[in-house]
């Protein structure tokens, strides 16, 4: 293994290893007021668009699968949180979209969580460390997911 690959692939454990204490101390808290991290997911997804989202949109806000998402809007549906609505630039398909009790739980909900996250994140970085991390991470998901990394191409003759 390349030391480009062994610090990559200890750069990805660590990465992995924090995000996944991180989620674990977020989701044991008392924020959720009887909400399900998954659902609050698909509560803050659907605040920032107004317009609504197609559930295949909501897949890639939620990071999860068509028919587990779909089961979970159903849920959600009959609790009066989120309501479909026809599409309008495509009648075959439905947007999805906060009712009024789903965006005042959402906000209610998302303001402790808000607080908690800061918590969590500010308990071992400062906020020079935080801008990096942010930055850092946008640049990952920014990249292409078929590139490789310029130093692992293979050179052409």
């Amino acid at each position: 293994m390349t030391r480009n690959a062994r610090l990559a692939n200890e750069a990805w454990e660590a990465l992995f290893r924090a995000q996944t204490a991180i989620v674990r101390e977020l989701e044991q808290s008392d924020v959720w007021a009887d909400l399900p991290p998954r659902d609050y997911g698909v509560l803050y997804a659907l605040s920032t668009a107004p317009e609504g989202k197609r559930i295949t949109e909501l897949g890639e806000d939620v990071l999860l699968t068509q028919p587990g998402l779909s089961r979970l809007f159903v849920r959600l549906e009959k609790s009066g949180l989120v309501q479909r609505f026809p599409d309008p630039d495509d009648k075959r398909v439905s947007r999805m979209r906060l009712t009024p009790a789903g965006a005042a739980l959402q906000r209610r909900v998302g303001a402790r969580h808000a607080m908690q996250v800061a918590d969590a994140m500010t308990r071992t970085l400062d906020a020079g460390k935080l801008a990096l991390l942010r930055d850092l991470c946008r640049e990952l998901a920014a990249t292409p997911h078929n590139s490789t990394a310029p130093e692992e191409r293979t050179p052409q003759p």
